[in-house]
């Protein structure tokens, strides 16, 4: 249980989250996730980094029983482990892919929205269903991922959307049967690592560097307004009615 880190073939490496049942990160998760990113990004032999998970989803977000139970430390710690995790995967310095199977939702939005490329199982669904948990956030990712109009949308109904939608966006590169996912991610991963290493590092420096949106400041952004609504006590309100018939 963890994150950890492999080479499957000469070039590429895979970094797997496992955090059952749900794949909800706890703070030491996300924090663990980021470093695990850096490190393979870091590592002068990799060309490709493969980010995927084990179980039934790929994330569920933060671990909100973690920070109901122990509060602002929890929340901040959610927080600054979110933008890591987030960053860390934009900031990697060869490109990744994210393999996304089942549910992936809240923080795993914003791990995809900034991945370079996105490979998922035909059961895959993306959503922000942060307005019913009492939280903002992720808009900045799932903005990369469907067109303005649509994300507002989605967001405000925290409604999820289907790989097959999001493959007609453009932003999913291919949706395969589940079982197919992780060998899909690899032939991709193995494509783009049979180009000479320092020109794909170069080529990842460049594509960050014109990027329209500091997705880093933008996220932060976003996290004030969660911030602000836990500490006027507006989130807890909303989370106590999660899940309940009615709410």
């Amino acid at each position: 249980m963890g994150v950890s880190m492999s080479v499957p073939e000469k070039g590429i490496s895979v970094v797997t989250v496992d955090f059952p049942p749900v794949n909800a990160l706890p703070v030491r998760g996300w924090f663990a996730l980021a470093e695990a990113l850096r490190a393979a990004g870091r590592d002068p032999g990799a060309r490709c980094v493969v980010l995927a998970a084990e179980g039934r989803g790929f994330n569920a977000g933060v671990d909100i029983k973690e920070i109901k139970a122990k509060g602002h430390e929890a929340l901040i710690g959610a927080n600054q482990g979110c933008a890591e995790a987030f960053a860390a995967v934009y900031e990697c310095e060869t490109p990744v892919i994210a393999a996304v199977q089942g549910f992936c939702l809240g923080g795993g939005i914003g791990l995809v929205g900034n991945a370079d490329a996105i490979v998922a199982s035909d059961d895959a669904t993306f959503g922000l269903p942060e307005l019913d948990r009492g939280a903002l956030g992720a808009a900045t990712h799932l903005a990369r991922l469907v067109p303005q109009h649509l994300m507002r949308a989605l967001y405000y109904t925290a409604r999820p959307a289907s790989a097959a939608e999001l493959h007609a966006h453009g932003s999913v590169w291919r949706v395969v049967p589940r079982t197919d996912l992780r060998a899909t991610a690899l032939e991709l991963a193995r494509e783009i690592a049979a180009k000479d290493g320092r020109l794909l590092r170069m080529a990842k420096a460049a594509i960050n560097g014109i990027d329209p949106v500091d997705v880093r400041r933008s996220y932060r952004f976003e996290q004030g307004f969660t911030y602000e609504a836990n500490l006027s006590g507006l989130a807890d309100r909303v989370r106590d009615t999660f899940g309940k018939e009615g709410a």
